[in-house]
């Protein structure tokens, strides 16, 4: 995403004096980009930190205790014939338990500076600017690209702006040589890798 300034007309249209309103600019005017074409230096100091803890612990215990007693006695002749009979007990326990734990940390930082072109003004006064900044040292190729909406306000001197401050950001980080290829899976590999079931 790039875009060319808008030329400026040979033919002025005038309106019967030296003084042309089309054309005017104040000496002392700030110099912030607000027209399409207008570069604007970006700051990239991005850094995200995220962490997640989690523990989990559960217990449990049952126990069960019965017992069965037999006798035989006479209906009628209470206490002639009177026997005990063996009788049963039943007892069981269990205990179960759980225990649980995870966590995961991660860090990134990006710092850069590239600078963009204002692509599109918004009514409300906001930028659309982008760019792309290649570097090509010892074979290998490094892109930086970036995207994104300025609110003017946040300009600083020298025209820079932080990417914090950039809403819609877009940033992208790409490294194309040698090192890459060593460290890149080769493609019969990938085919393998892709297929395997373990």
């Amino acid at each position: 995403m790039s875009v060319r300034p808008q030329p400026v007309p040979m033919a002025m249209p005038s309106d019967g004096s030296i003084f042309q309103v089309s054309n005017y600019k104040p000496f002392f005017e700030d110099q912030t980009p607000v027209r399409v074409g207008d570069l604007l230096m970006v700051q990239i100091n991005e850094r995200t930190s995220s962490s997640n803890k989690e523990d989990s612990s559960g217990q449990r215990n049952s126990s069960i205790n019965g017992s069965i007693a037999g006798s035989l006695a006479l209906p009628f002749f209470p206490g002639a014939i009177e026997k005990k009979l063996a009788g049963t007990s039943l007892s069981g326990s269990g205990t179960a338990s759980e225990q649980g734990k995870s966590s995961s940390n991660n860090t990134s930082s990006f710092n850069a500076s590239i600078t963009v072109t204002v692509i599109d003004v918004y009514p409300n006064g906001n930028l659309l600017v982008s760019g792309e900044k290649q570097i090509k040292i010892n074979g290998e190729h490094e892109f930086v690209r970036l995207s994104g909406v300025v609110n003017p306000r946040d300009i600083k001197q020298g025209n820079t702006v932080e990417s914090t401050r950039v809403a819609d950001a877009r940033i992208e980080q790409l490294n194309d040589g040698r090192s890459r290829l060593y460290n890149d899976t080769g493609w019969l590999q990938k085919v393998f890798l892709s297929v395997l079931p373990f």
